[in-house]
């Protein structure tokens, strides 16, 4: 395959240049005005898509916790932490490395728990920032206010370009669903993801099927998720969660 002084193929550069589709795009509320931004699920998602899954590699060179304080939480004002972490991120494609840094806080009534989502939330915000920097599938185009290479799904990506993309995979869908995640998985691979989502410690086997009911919107009544683990997109989000809770390598520790 041709490639690049950069070293990225042109169907990964295409990528790369190509809009921002605006159904990956969340939204919240923040300072009384709406913010725009990519989750860092779908982030990472994006890295395996245009990179390869080995084709990319993530490593926290910093971390360090620049707050902990007593407040109250919730209506009733129970007592409880606030924690504030930074965190510097250091992607590494091939040859090419980028970083970023970012913030996050956790608020809970156990201190641990506080802890553990401020460093979480620190890393995520730092790994947006630096993949950010390879352009508009990772949130780019949502630094422009006019969001200009922000286009609907149905345009986000040229023809051409999806199809040598989809091309590369082996058994690759080109259609609607495929694009929307919506394939289902077969026996095999649904086993494989259960198994390992089974090796998981009981605290993080437990973060996991709650976040997974959260994001999937699975019933309150609904007694297993494993029945409900049997679509692409199931497994894109299981691989991106794994990858954020994988045991943490700091080369260096600021503070």
């Amino acid at each position: 395959m041709h490639t690049t002084t950069a070293g990225f193929s042109p169907e990964q550069l295409a990528a790369l240049s190509a809009p921002l589709d605006r159904a990956k795009v969340q939204t919240r509320q923040q300072a009384g005005r709406s913010l725009a931004y990519l989750e860092g699920w779908q982030a990472i998602a994006e890295a395996n898509r245009i990179f390869g899954f080995d084709g990319w590699q993530r490593e926290t060179i910093a971390l360090a916790c620049v707050n902990q304080s007593e407040r109250s939480i919730g209506r009733d004002g129970r007592s409880g932490w606030g924690v504030t972490y930074t965190a510097r991120v250091r992607i590494r494609v091939g040859a090419v490395i980028r970083e970023g840094s970012g913030a996050g806080h956790g608020i809970d009534a156990d201190l641990g728990q506080a802890h553990e989502s401020a460093l979480k939330e620190a890393e995520t915000d730092a790994m947006k920032r630096a993949l950010m920097t390879f352009g508009n599938p990772f949130g780019l185009a949502l630094y422009d206010k006019q969001q200009r290479q922000v286009t609907s799904p149905s345009s986000s990506t040229p023809p051409n370009t999806r199809h040598r993309l989809t091309a590369q995979r082996p058994g690759a869908v080109s259609n609607a669903k495929a694009e929307g995640g919506l394939e289902p998985l077969d026996a095999a691979t649904v086993q494989t993801i259960l198994a390992t989502v089974r090796r998981l410690p009981r605290p993080e086997l437990e973060g996991f099927t709650k976040a997974f009911r959260k994001r999937f919107q699975v019933p309150a009544e609904a007694t297993s998720i494993a029945d409900r683990i049997n679509q692409r997109r199931h497994h894109d989000w299981i691989e991106a969660f794994l990858l954020q809770h994988r045991p943490r390598t700091v080369a260096a520790t600021s503070g």
